[in-house]
């Protein structure tokens, strides 16, 4: 069961106007027809669309508030067909082989679904196979007017569609670049063969071709694998929440690697003080990691948490996540790699977020900009990292030379210099001066004169205690850079 357009399902969000949704990379998840009229089409850059309509509302994915809004849609299922399994916020998989016949057949059982979802409204579409792969191509080849896809065969069903349904844009460009353009060209290949030139990559291609793409290859453990934490008071803040999900999940993770396994689905459980039991099923075409679990459990302790229907009593009690469907396919260490020392270090990082709050363990990718200031982008620690706003690699006119600035205050910095003849003699530190070794500039800046600033000369100072970037407005000096 799928809503393509959950993402715009938010208090709001007006459909009398063209509307879409974007991720973190800016990329079209998410559009409403009338967008769609203007030429807009999922997978678009945000730029490229709004080229095409001016006027288009965009809003930003929210995949923890869309999960909050998302829980009431699985639970109404769930009254239906139990063990309902989310792959992300709008679409589920549900498991209707006992359910068909209960209620006489596969159309019987989609009126049924559909009927009951009508109080949440909104374009939902249906797809129906042997395995949840052949479903999710099913679904996905519906229409609005054709809301629901029956496959009878799986593998005549799936050697039809387009190489790209394999999921790697680059290794379909390489069967493209061979003659391989359908699913059903690419299982005529000899097995031995893709794996010896693609290896696991291309043996999954070629088994998703074959239509046993979705066999997790389950492995047993001699011992139980699941995770579980108990709070005493119990927790009801969705900040301690996600660092409690972020532990286990990488716990989980940790504890799996050593056996080469990983989960295709995960199992979540949380019990309220008041002794009620929540449970919810996570699944992943791709095994697991620690980062892609923590944000599906994040996910579904705030919807838990904060959502409208009635979900943690009294706070969180116990959390447990247990792992289903492992696979084999671990992941090969670098040579020199310790994992035992990253995960240490990792929960070192985790046990400060903890301690000194989110906001304030922080990491840092690079991005442009004119100013020190703003080439740095910051996130909070353990989180995906952000997309650079601005091109690193553009001109950036004006750009003070390399290197950077190793220390850049937040607001300019009051600094005493003496100037002759607009030369810099004398640097004060403190109680006493220091003479200029050596000196660049000045590189003028233009301030947004939009915004009321003015113009500003900037100068590279050098004196034996240290290299300092300065800045000269309005006949003071100040220190906006420190040189390492």
């Amino acid at each position: 069961m799928w809503y393509p357009t959950w993402a715009l399902k938010r208090p709001g969000v007006s459909h009398d106007a063209p509307c879409q949704a974007v991720d973190d990379k800016n990329t079209v998840i998410a559009l409403n027809t009338l967008a769609a009229a203007t030429g807009i089409s999922v997978g678009m850059q945000r730029r490229a669309a709004e080229a095409l309509c001016p006027t288009v509302v965009t809003i930003k994915r929210d995949e923890a508030a869309d999960m909050s809004r998302f829980e009431s849609v699985v639970e109404l299922i769930e009254s239906i067909v139990p063990r309902v399994e989310i792959a992300d916020p709008g679409l589920a998989f549900v498991p209707v082989t006992g359910a068909v016949s209960y209620y006489g057949g596969e159309h019987a059982l989609v009126e049924r679904i559909d009927k009951e979802l009508n109080v949440f409204g909104g374009d939902r579409r249906f797809g129906m196979a042997a395995g949840p792969f052949a479903a999710w191509q099913a679904v996905r080849t519906t229409s609005e007017e054709s809301p629901l896809y029956i496959v009878e065969d799986d593998a005549a069903f799936l050697e039809r569609l387009d190489i790209s349904a394999i999921g790697s844009d680059d290794l379909a460009a390489t069967f493209r670049w061979l003659g391989i353009t359908t699913l059903g060209a690419l299982a005529e290949l000899p097995y031995d063969a893709v794996i010896s030139r693609f290896g696991r990559q291309g043996m999954d291609a070629h088994r998703i071709a074959r239509g046993i793409g979705d066999d997790a290859r389950p492995r047993d453990m001699s011992s139980d694998p699941a995770v579980e934490a108990v709070f005493d008071p119990p927790i009801d803040n969705f900040e301690q929440a996600s660092f409690i999900a972020r532990n286990l999940s990488q716990r989980l993770i940790g504890q799996l690697a050593p056996h080469g396994m990983a989960p295709h689905r995960v199992v979540v459980t949380a019990v309220a003080a008041d002794g009620t039991e929540r449970v919810r099923t996570w699944r992943s075409a791709d095994p697991f990691d620690d980062h892609t679990l923590a944000d599906r459990v994040r996910w579904q302790l705030r919807a838990w948490i904060d959502g409208v229907s009635v979900g943690i009593r009294g706070g969180i009690s116990s959390l447990r996540l247990e792992p289903d469907d492992l696979s084999g396919s671990g992941r090969q260490l670098a040579l020199e790699e310790d994992a035992k020392a990253v995960e240490e270090t990792q929960r070192a990082f985790m046990e400060v977020q903890a301690i000194a709050g989110g906001d304030n363990v922080l990491v840092s990718v690079p991005q442009g900009g004119r100013d020190p200031g703003q080439q740095v982008l910051w996130s909070r620690w353990g989180e995906d990292p952000v997309t650079a706003a601005r091109d690193i690699d553009a001109p950036w006119p004006g750009k003070i030379p390399s290197p950077a600035p190793m220390l850049v205050p937040p607001d300019p910095v009051p600094f005493t210099v003496s100037w002759v003849d607009g030369t810099p003699e004398h640097v004060r530190l403190r109680s006493r001066w220091v003479p200029v070794l050596s000196w660049a500039g000045p590189w003028r800046h233009f301030g947004r004169w939009w915004d009321g600033e003015g113009s500003a000369d900037r100068y590279q100072i050098v004196t034996s205690a240290g290299a300092y970037l300065c800045e000269v407005r309005d006949g003071n000096t100040y220190l906006i850079g420190v040189y390492d």
